[in-house]
């Protein structure tokens, strides 16, 4: 399944979102610097589990880490076991 993800930011926090019918999957982040990024939350609703929704927010977080030079502190318990999950993240993460 492809999923339209959006991307919003401020100054100290952002998040990326799937819009879902009056629900959404998102993954929340805050900003400590312009390197480091820490994952807070991911929050998919009932009817998008078991989709690859959460798993396709982190793969767009860890796109847009790459591409912007950024890391990611995996705080939320979901990003941390899909990091574990895939050792091919490593550079996208901070150690």
């Amino acid at each position: 399944m492809s999923f339209e993800i959006l991307r919003e930011q401020g100054p100290t926090k952002g998040r990326y979102s799937i819009p879902f019918g009056a629900e959404q999957a998102e993954l929340t982040y805050s900003i400590t610097s312009p390197k480091l990024v820490i994952a807070d939350h991911t929050a998919v609703p009932v009817a998008l589990r078991g989709t690859g929704a959460g798993l396709a927010l982190l793969e767009r977080m860890i796109a847009d880490a790459r591409a912007e030079a950024f890391r990611i502190v995996p705080l939320c318990p979901f990003v941390n076991a899909q990091r574990r999950k895939h050792p091919e993240w490593a550079d996208a993460f901070s150690a």
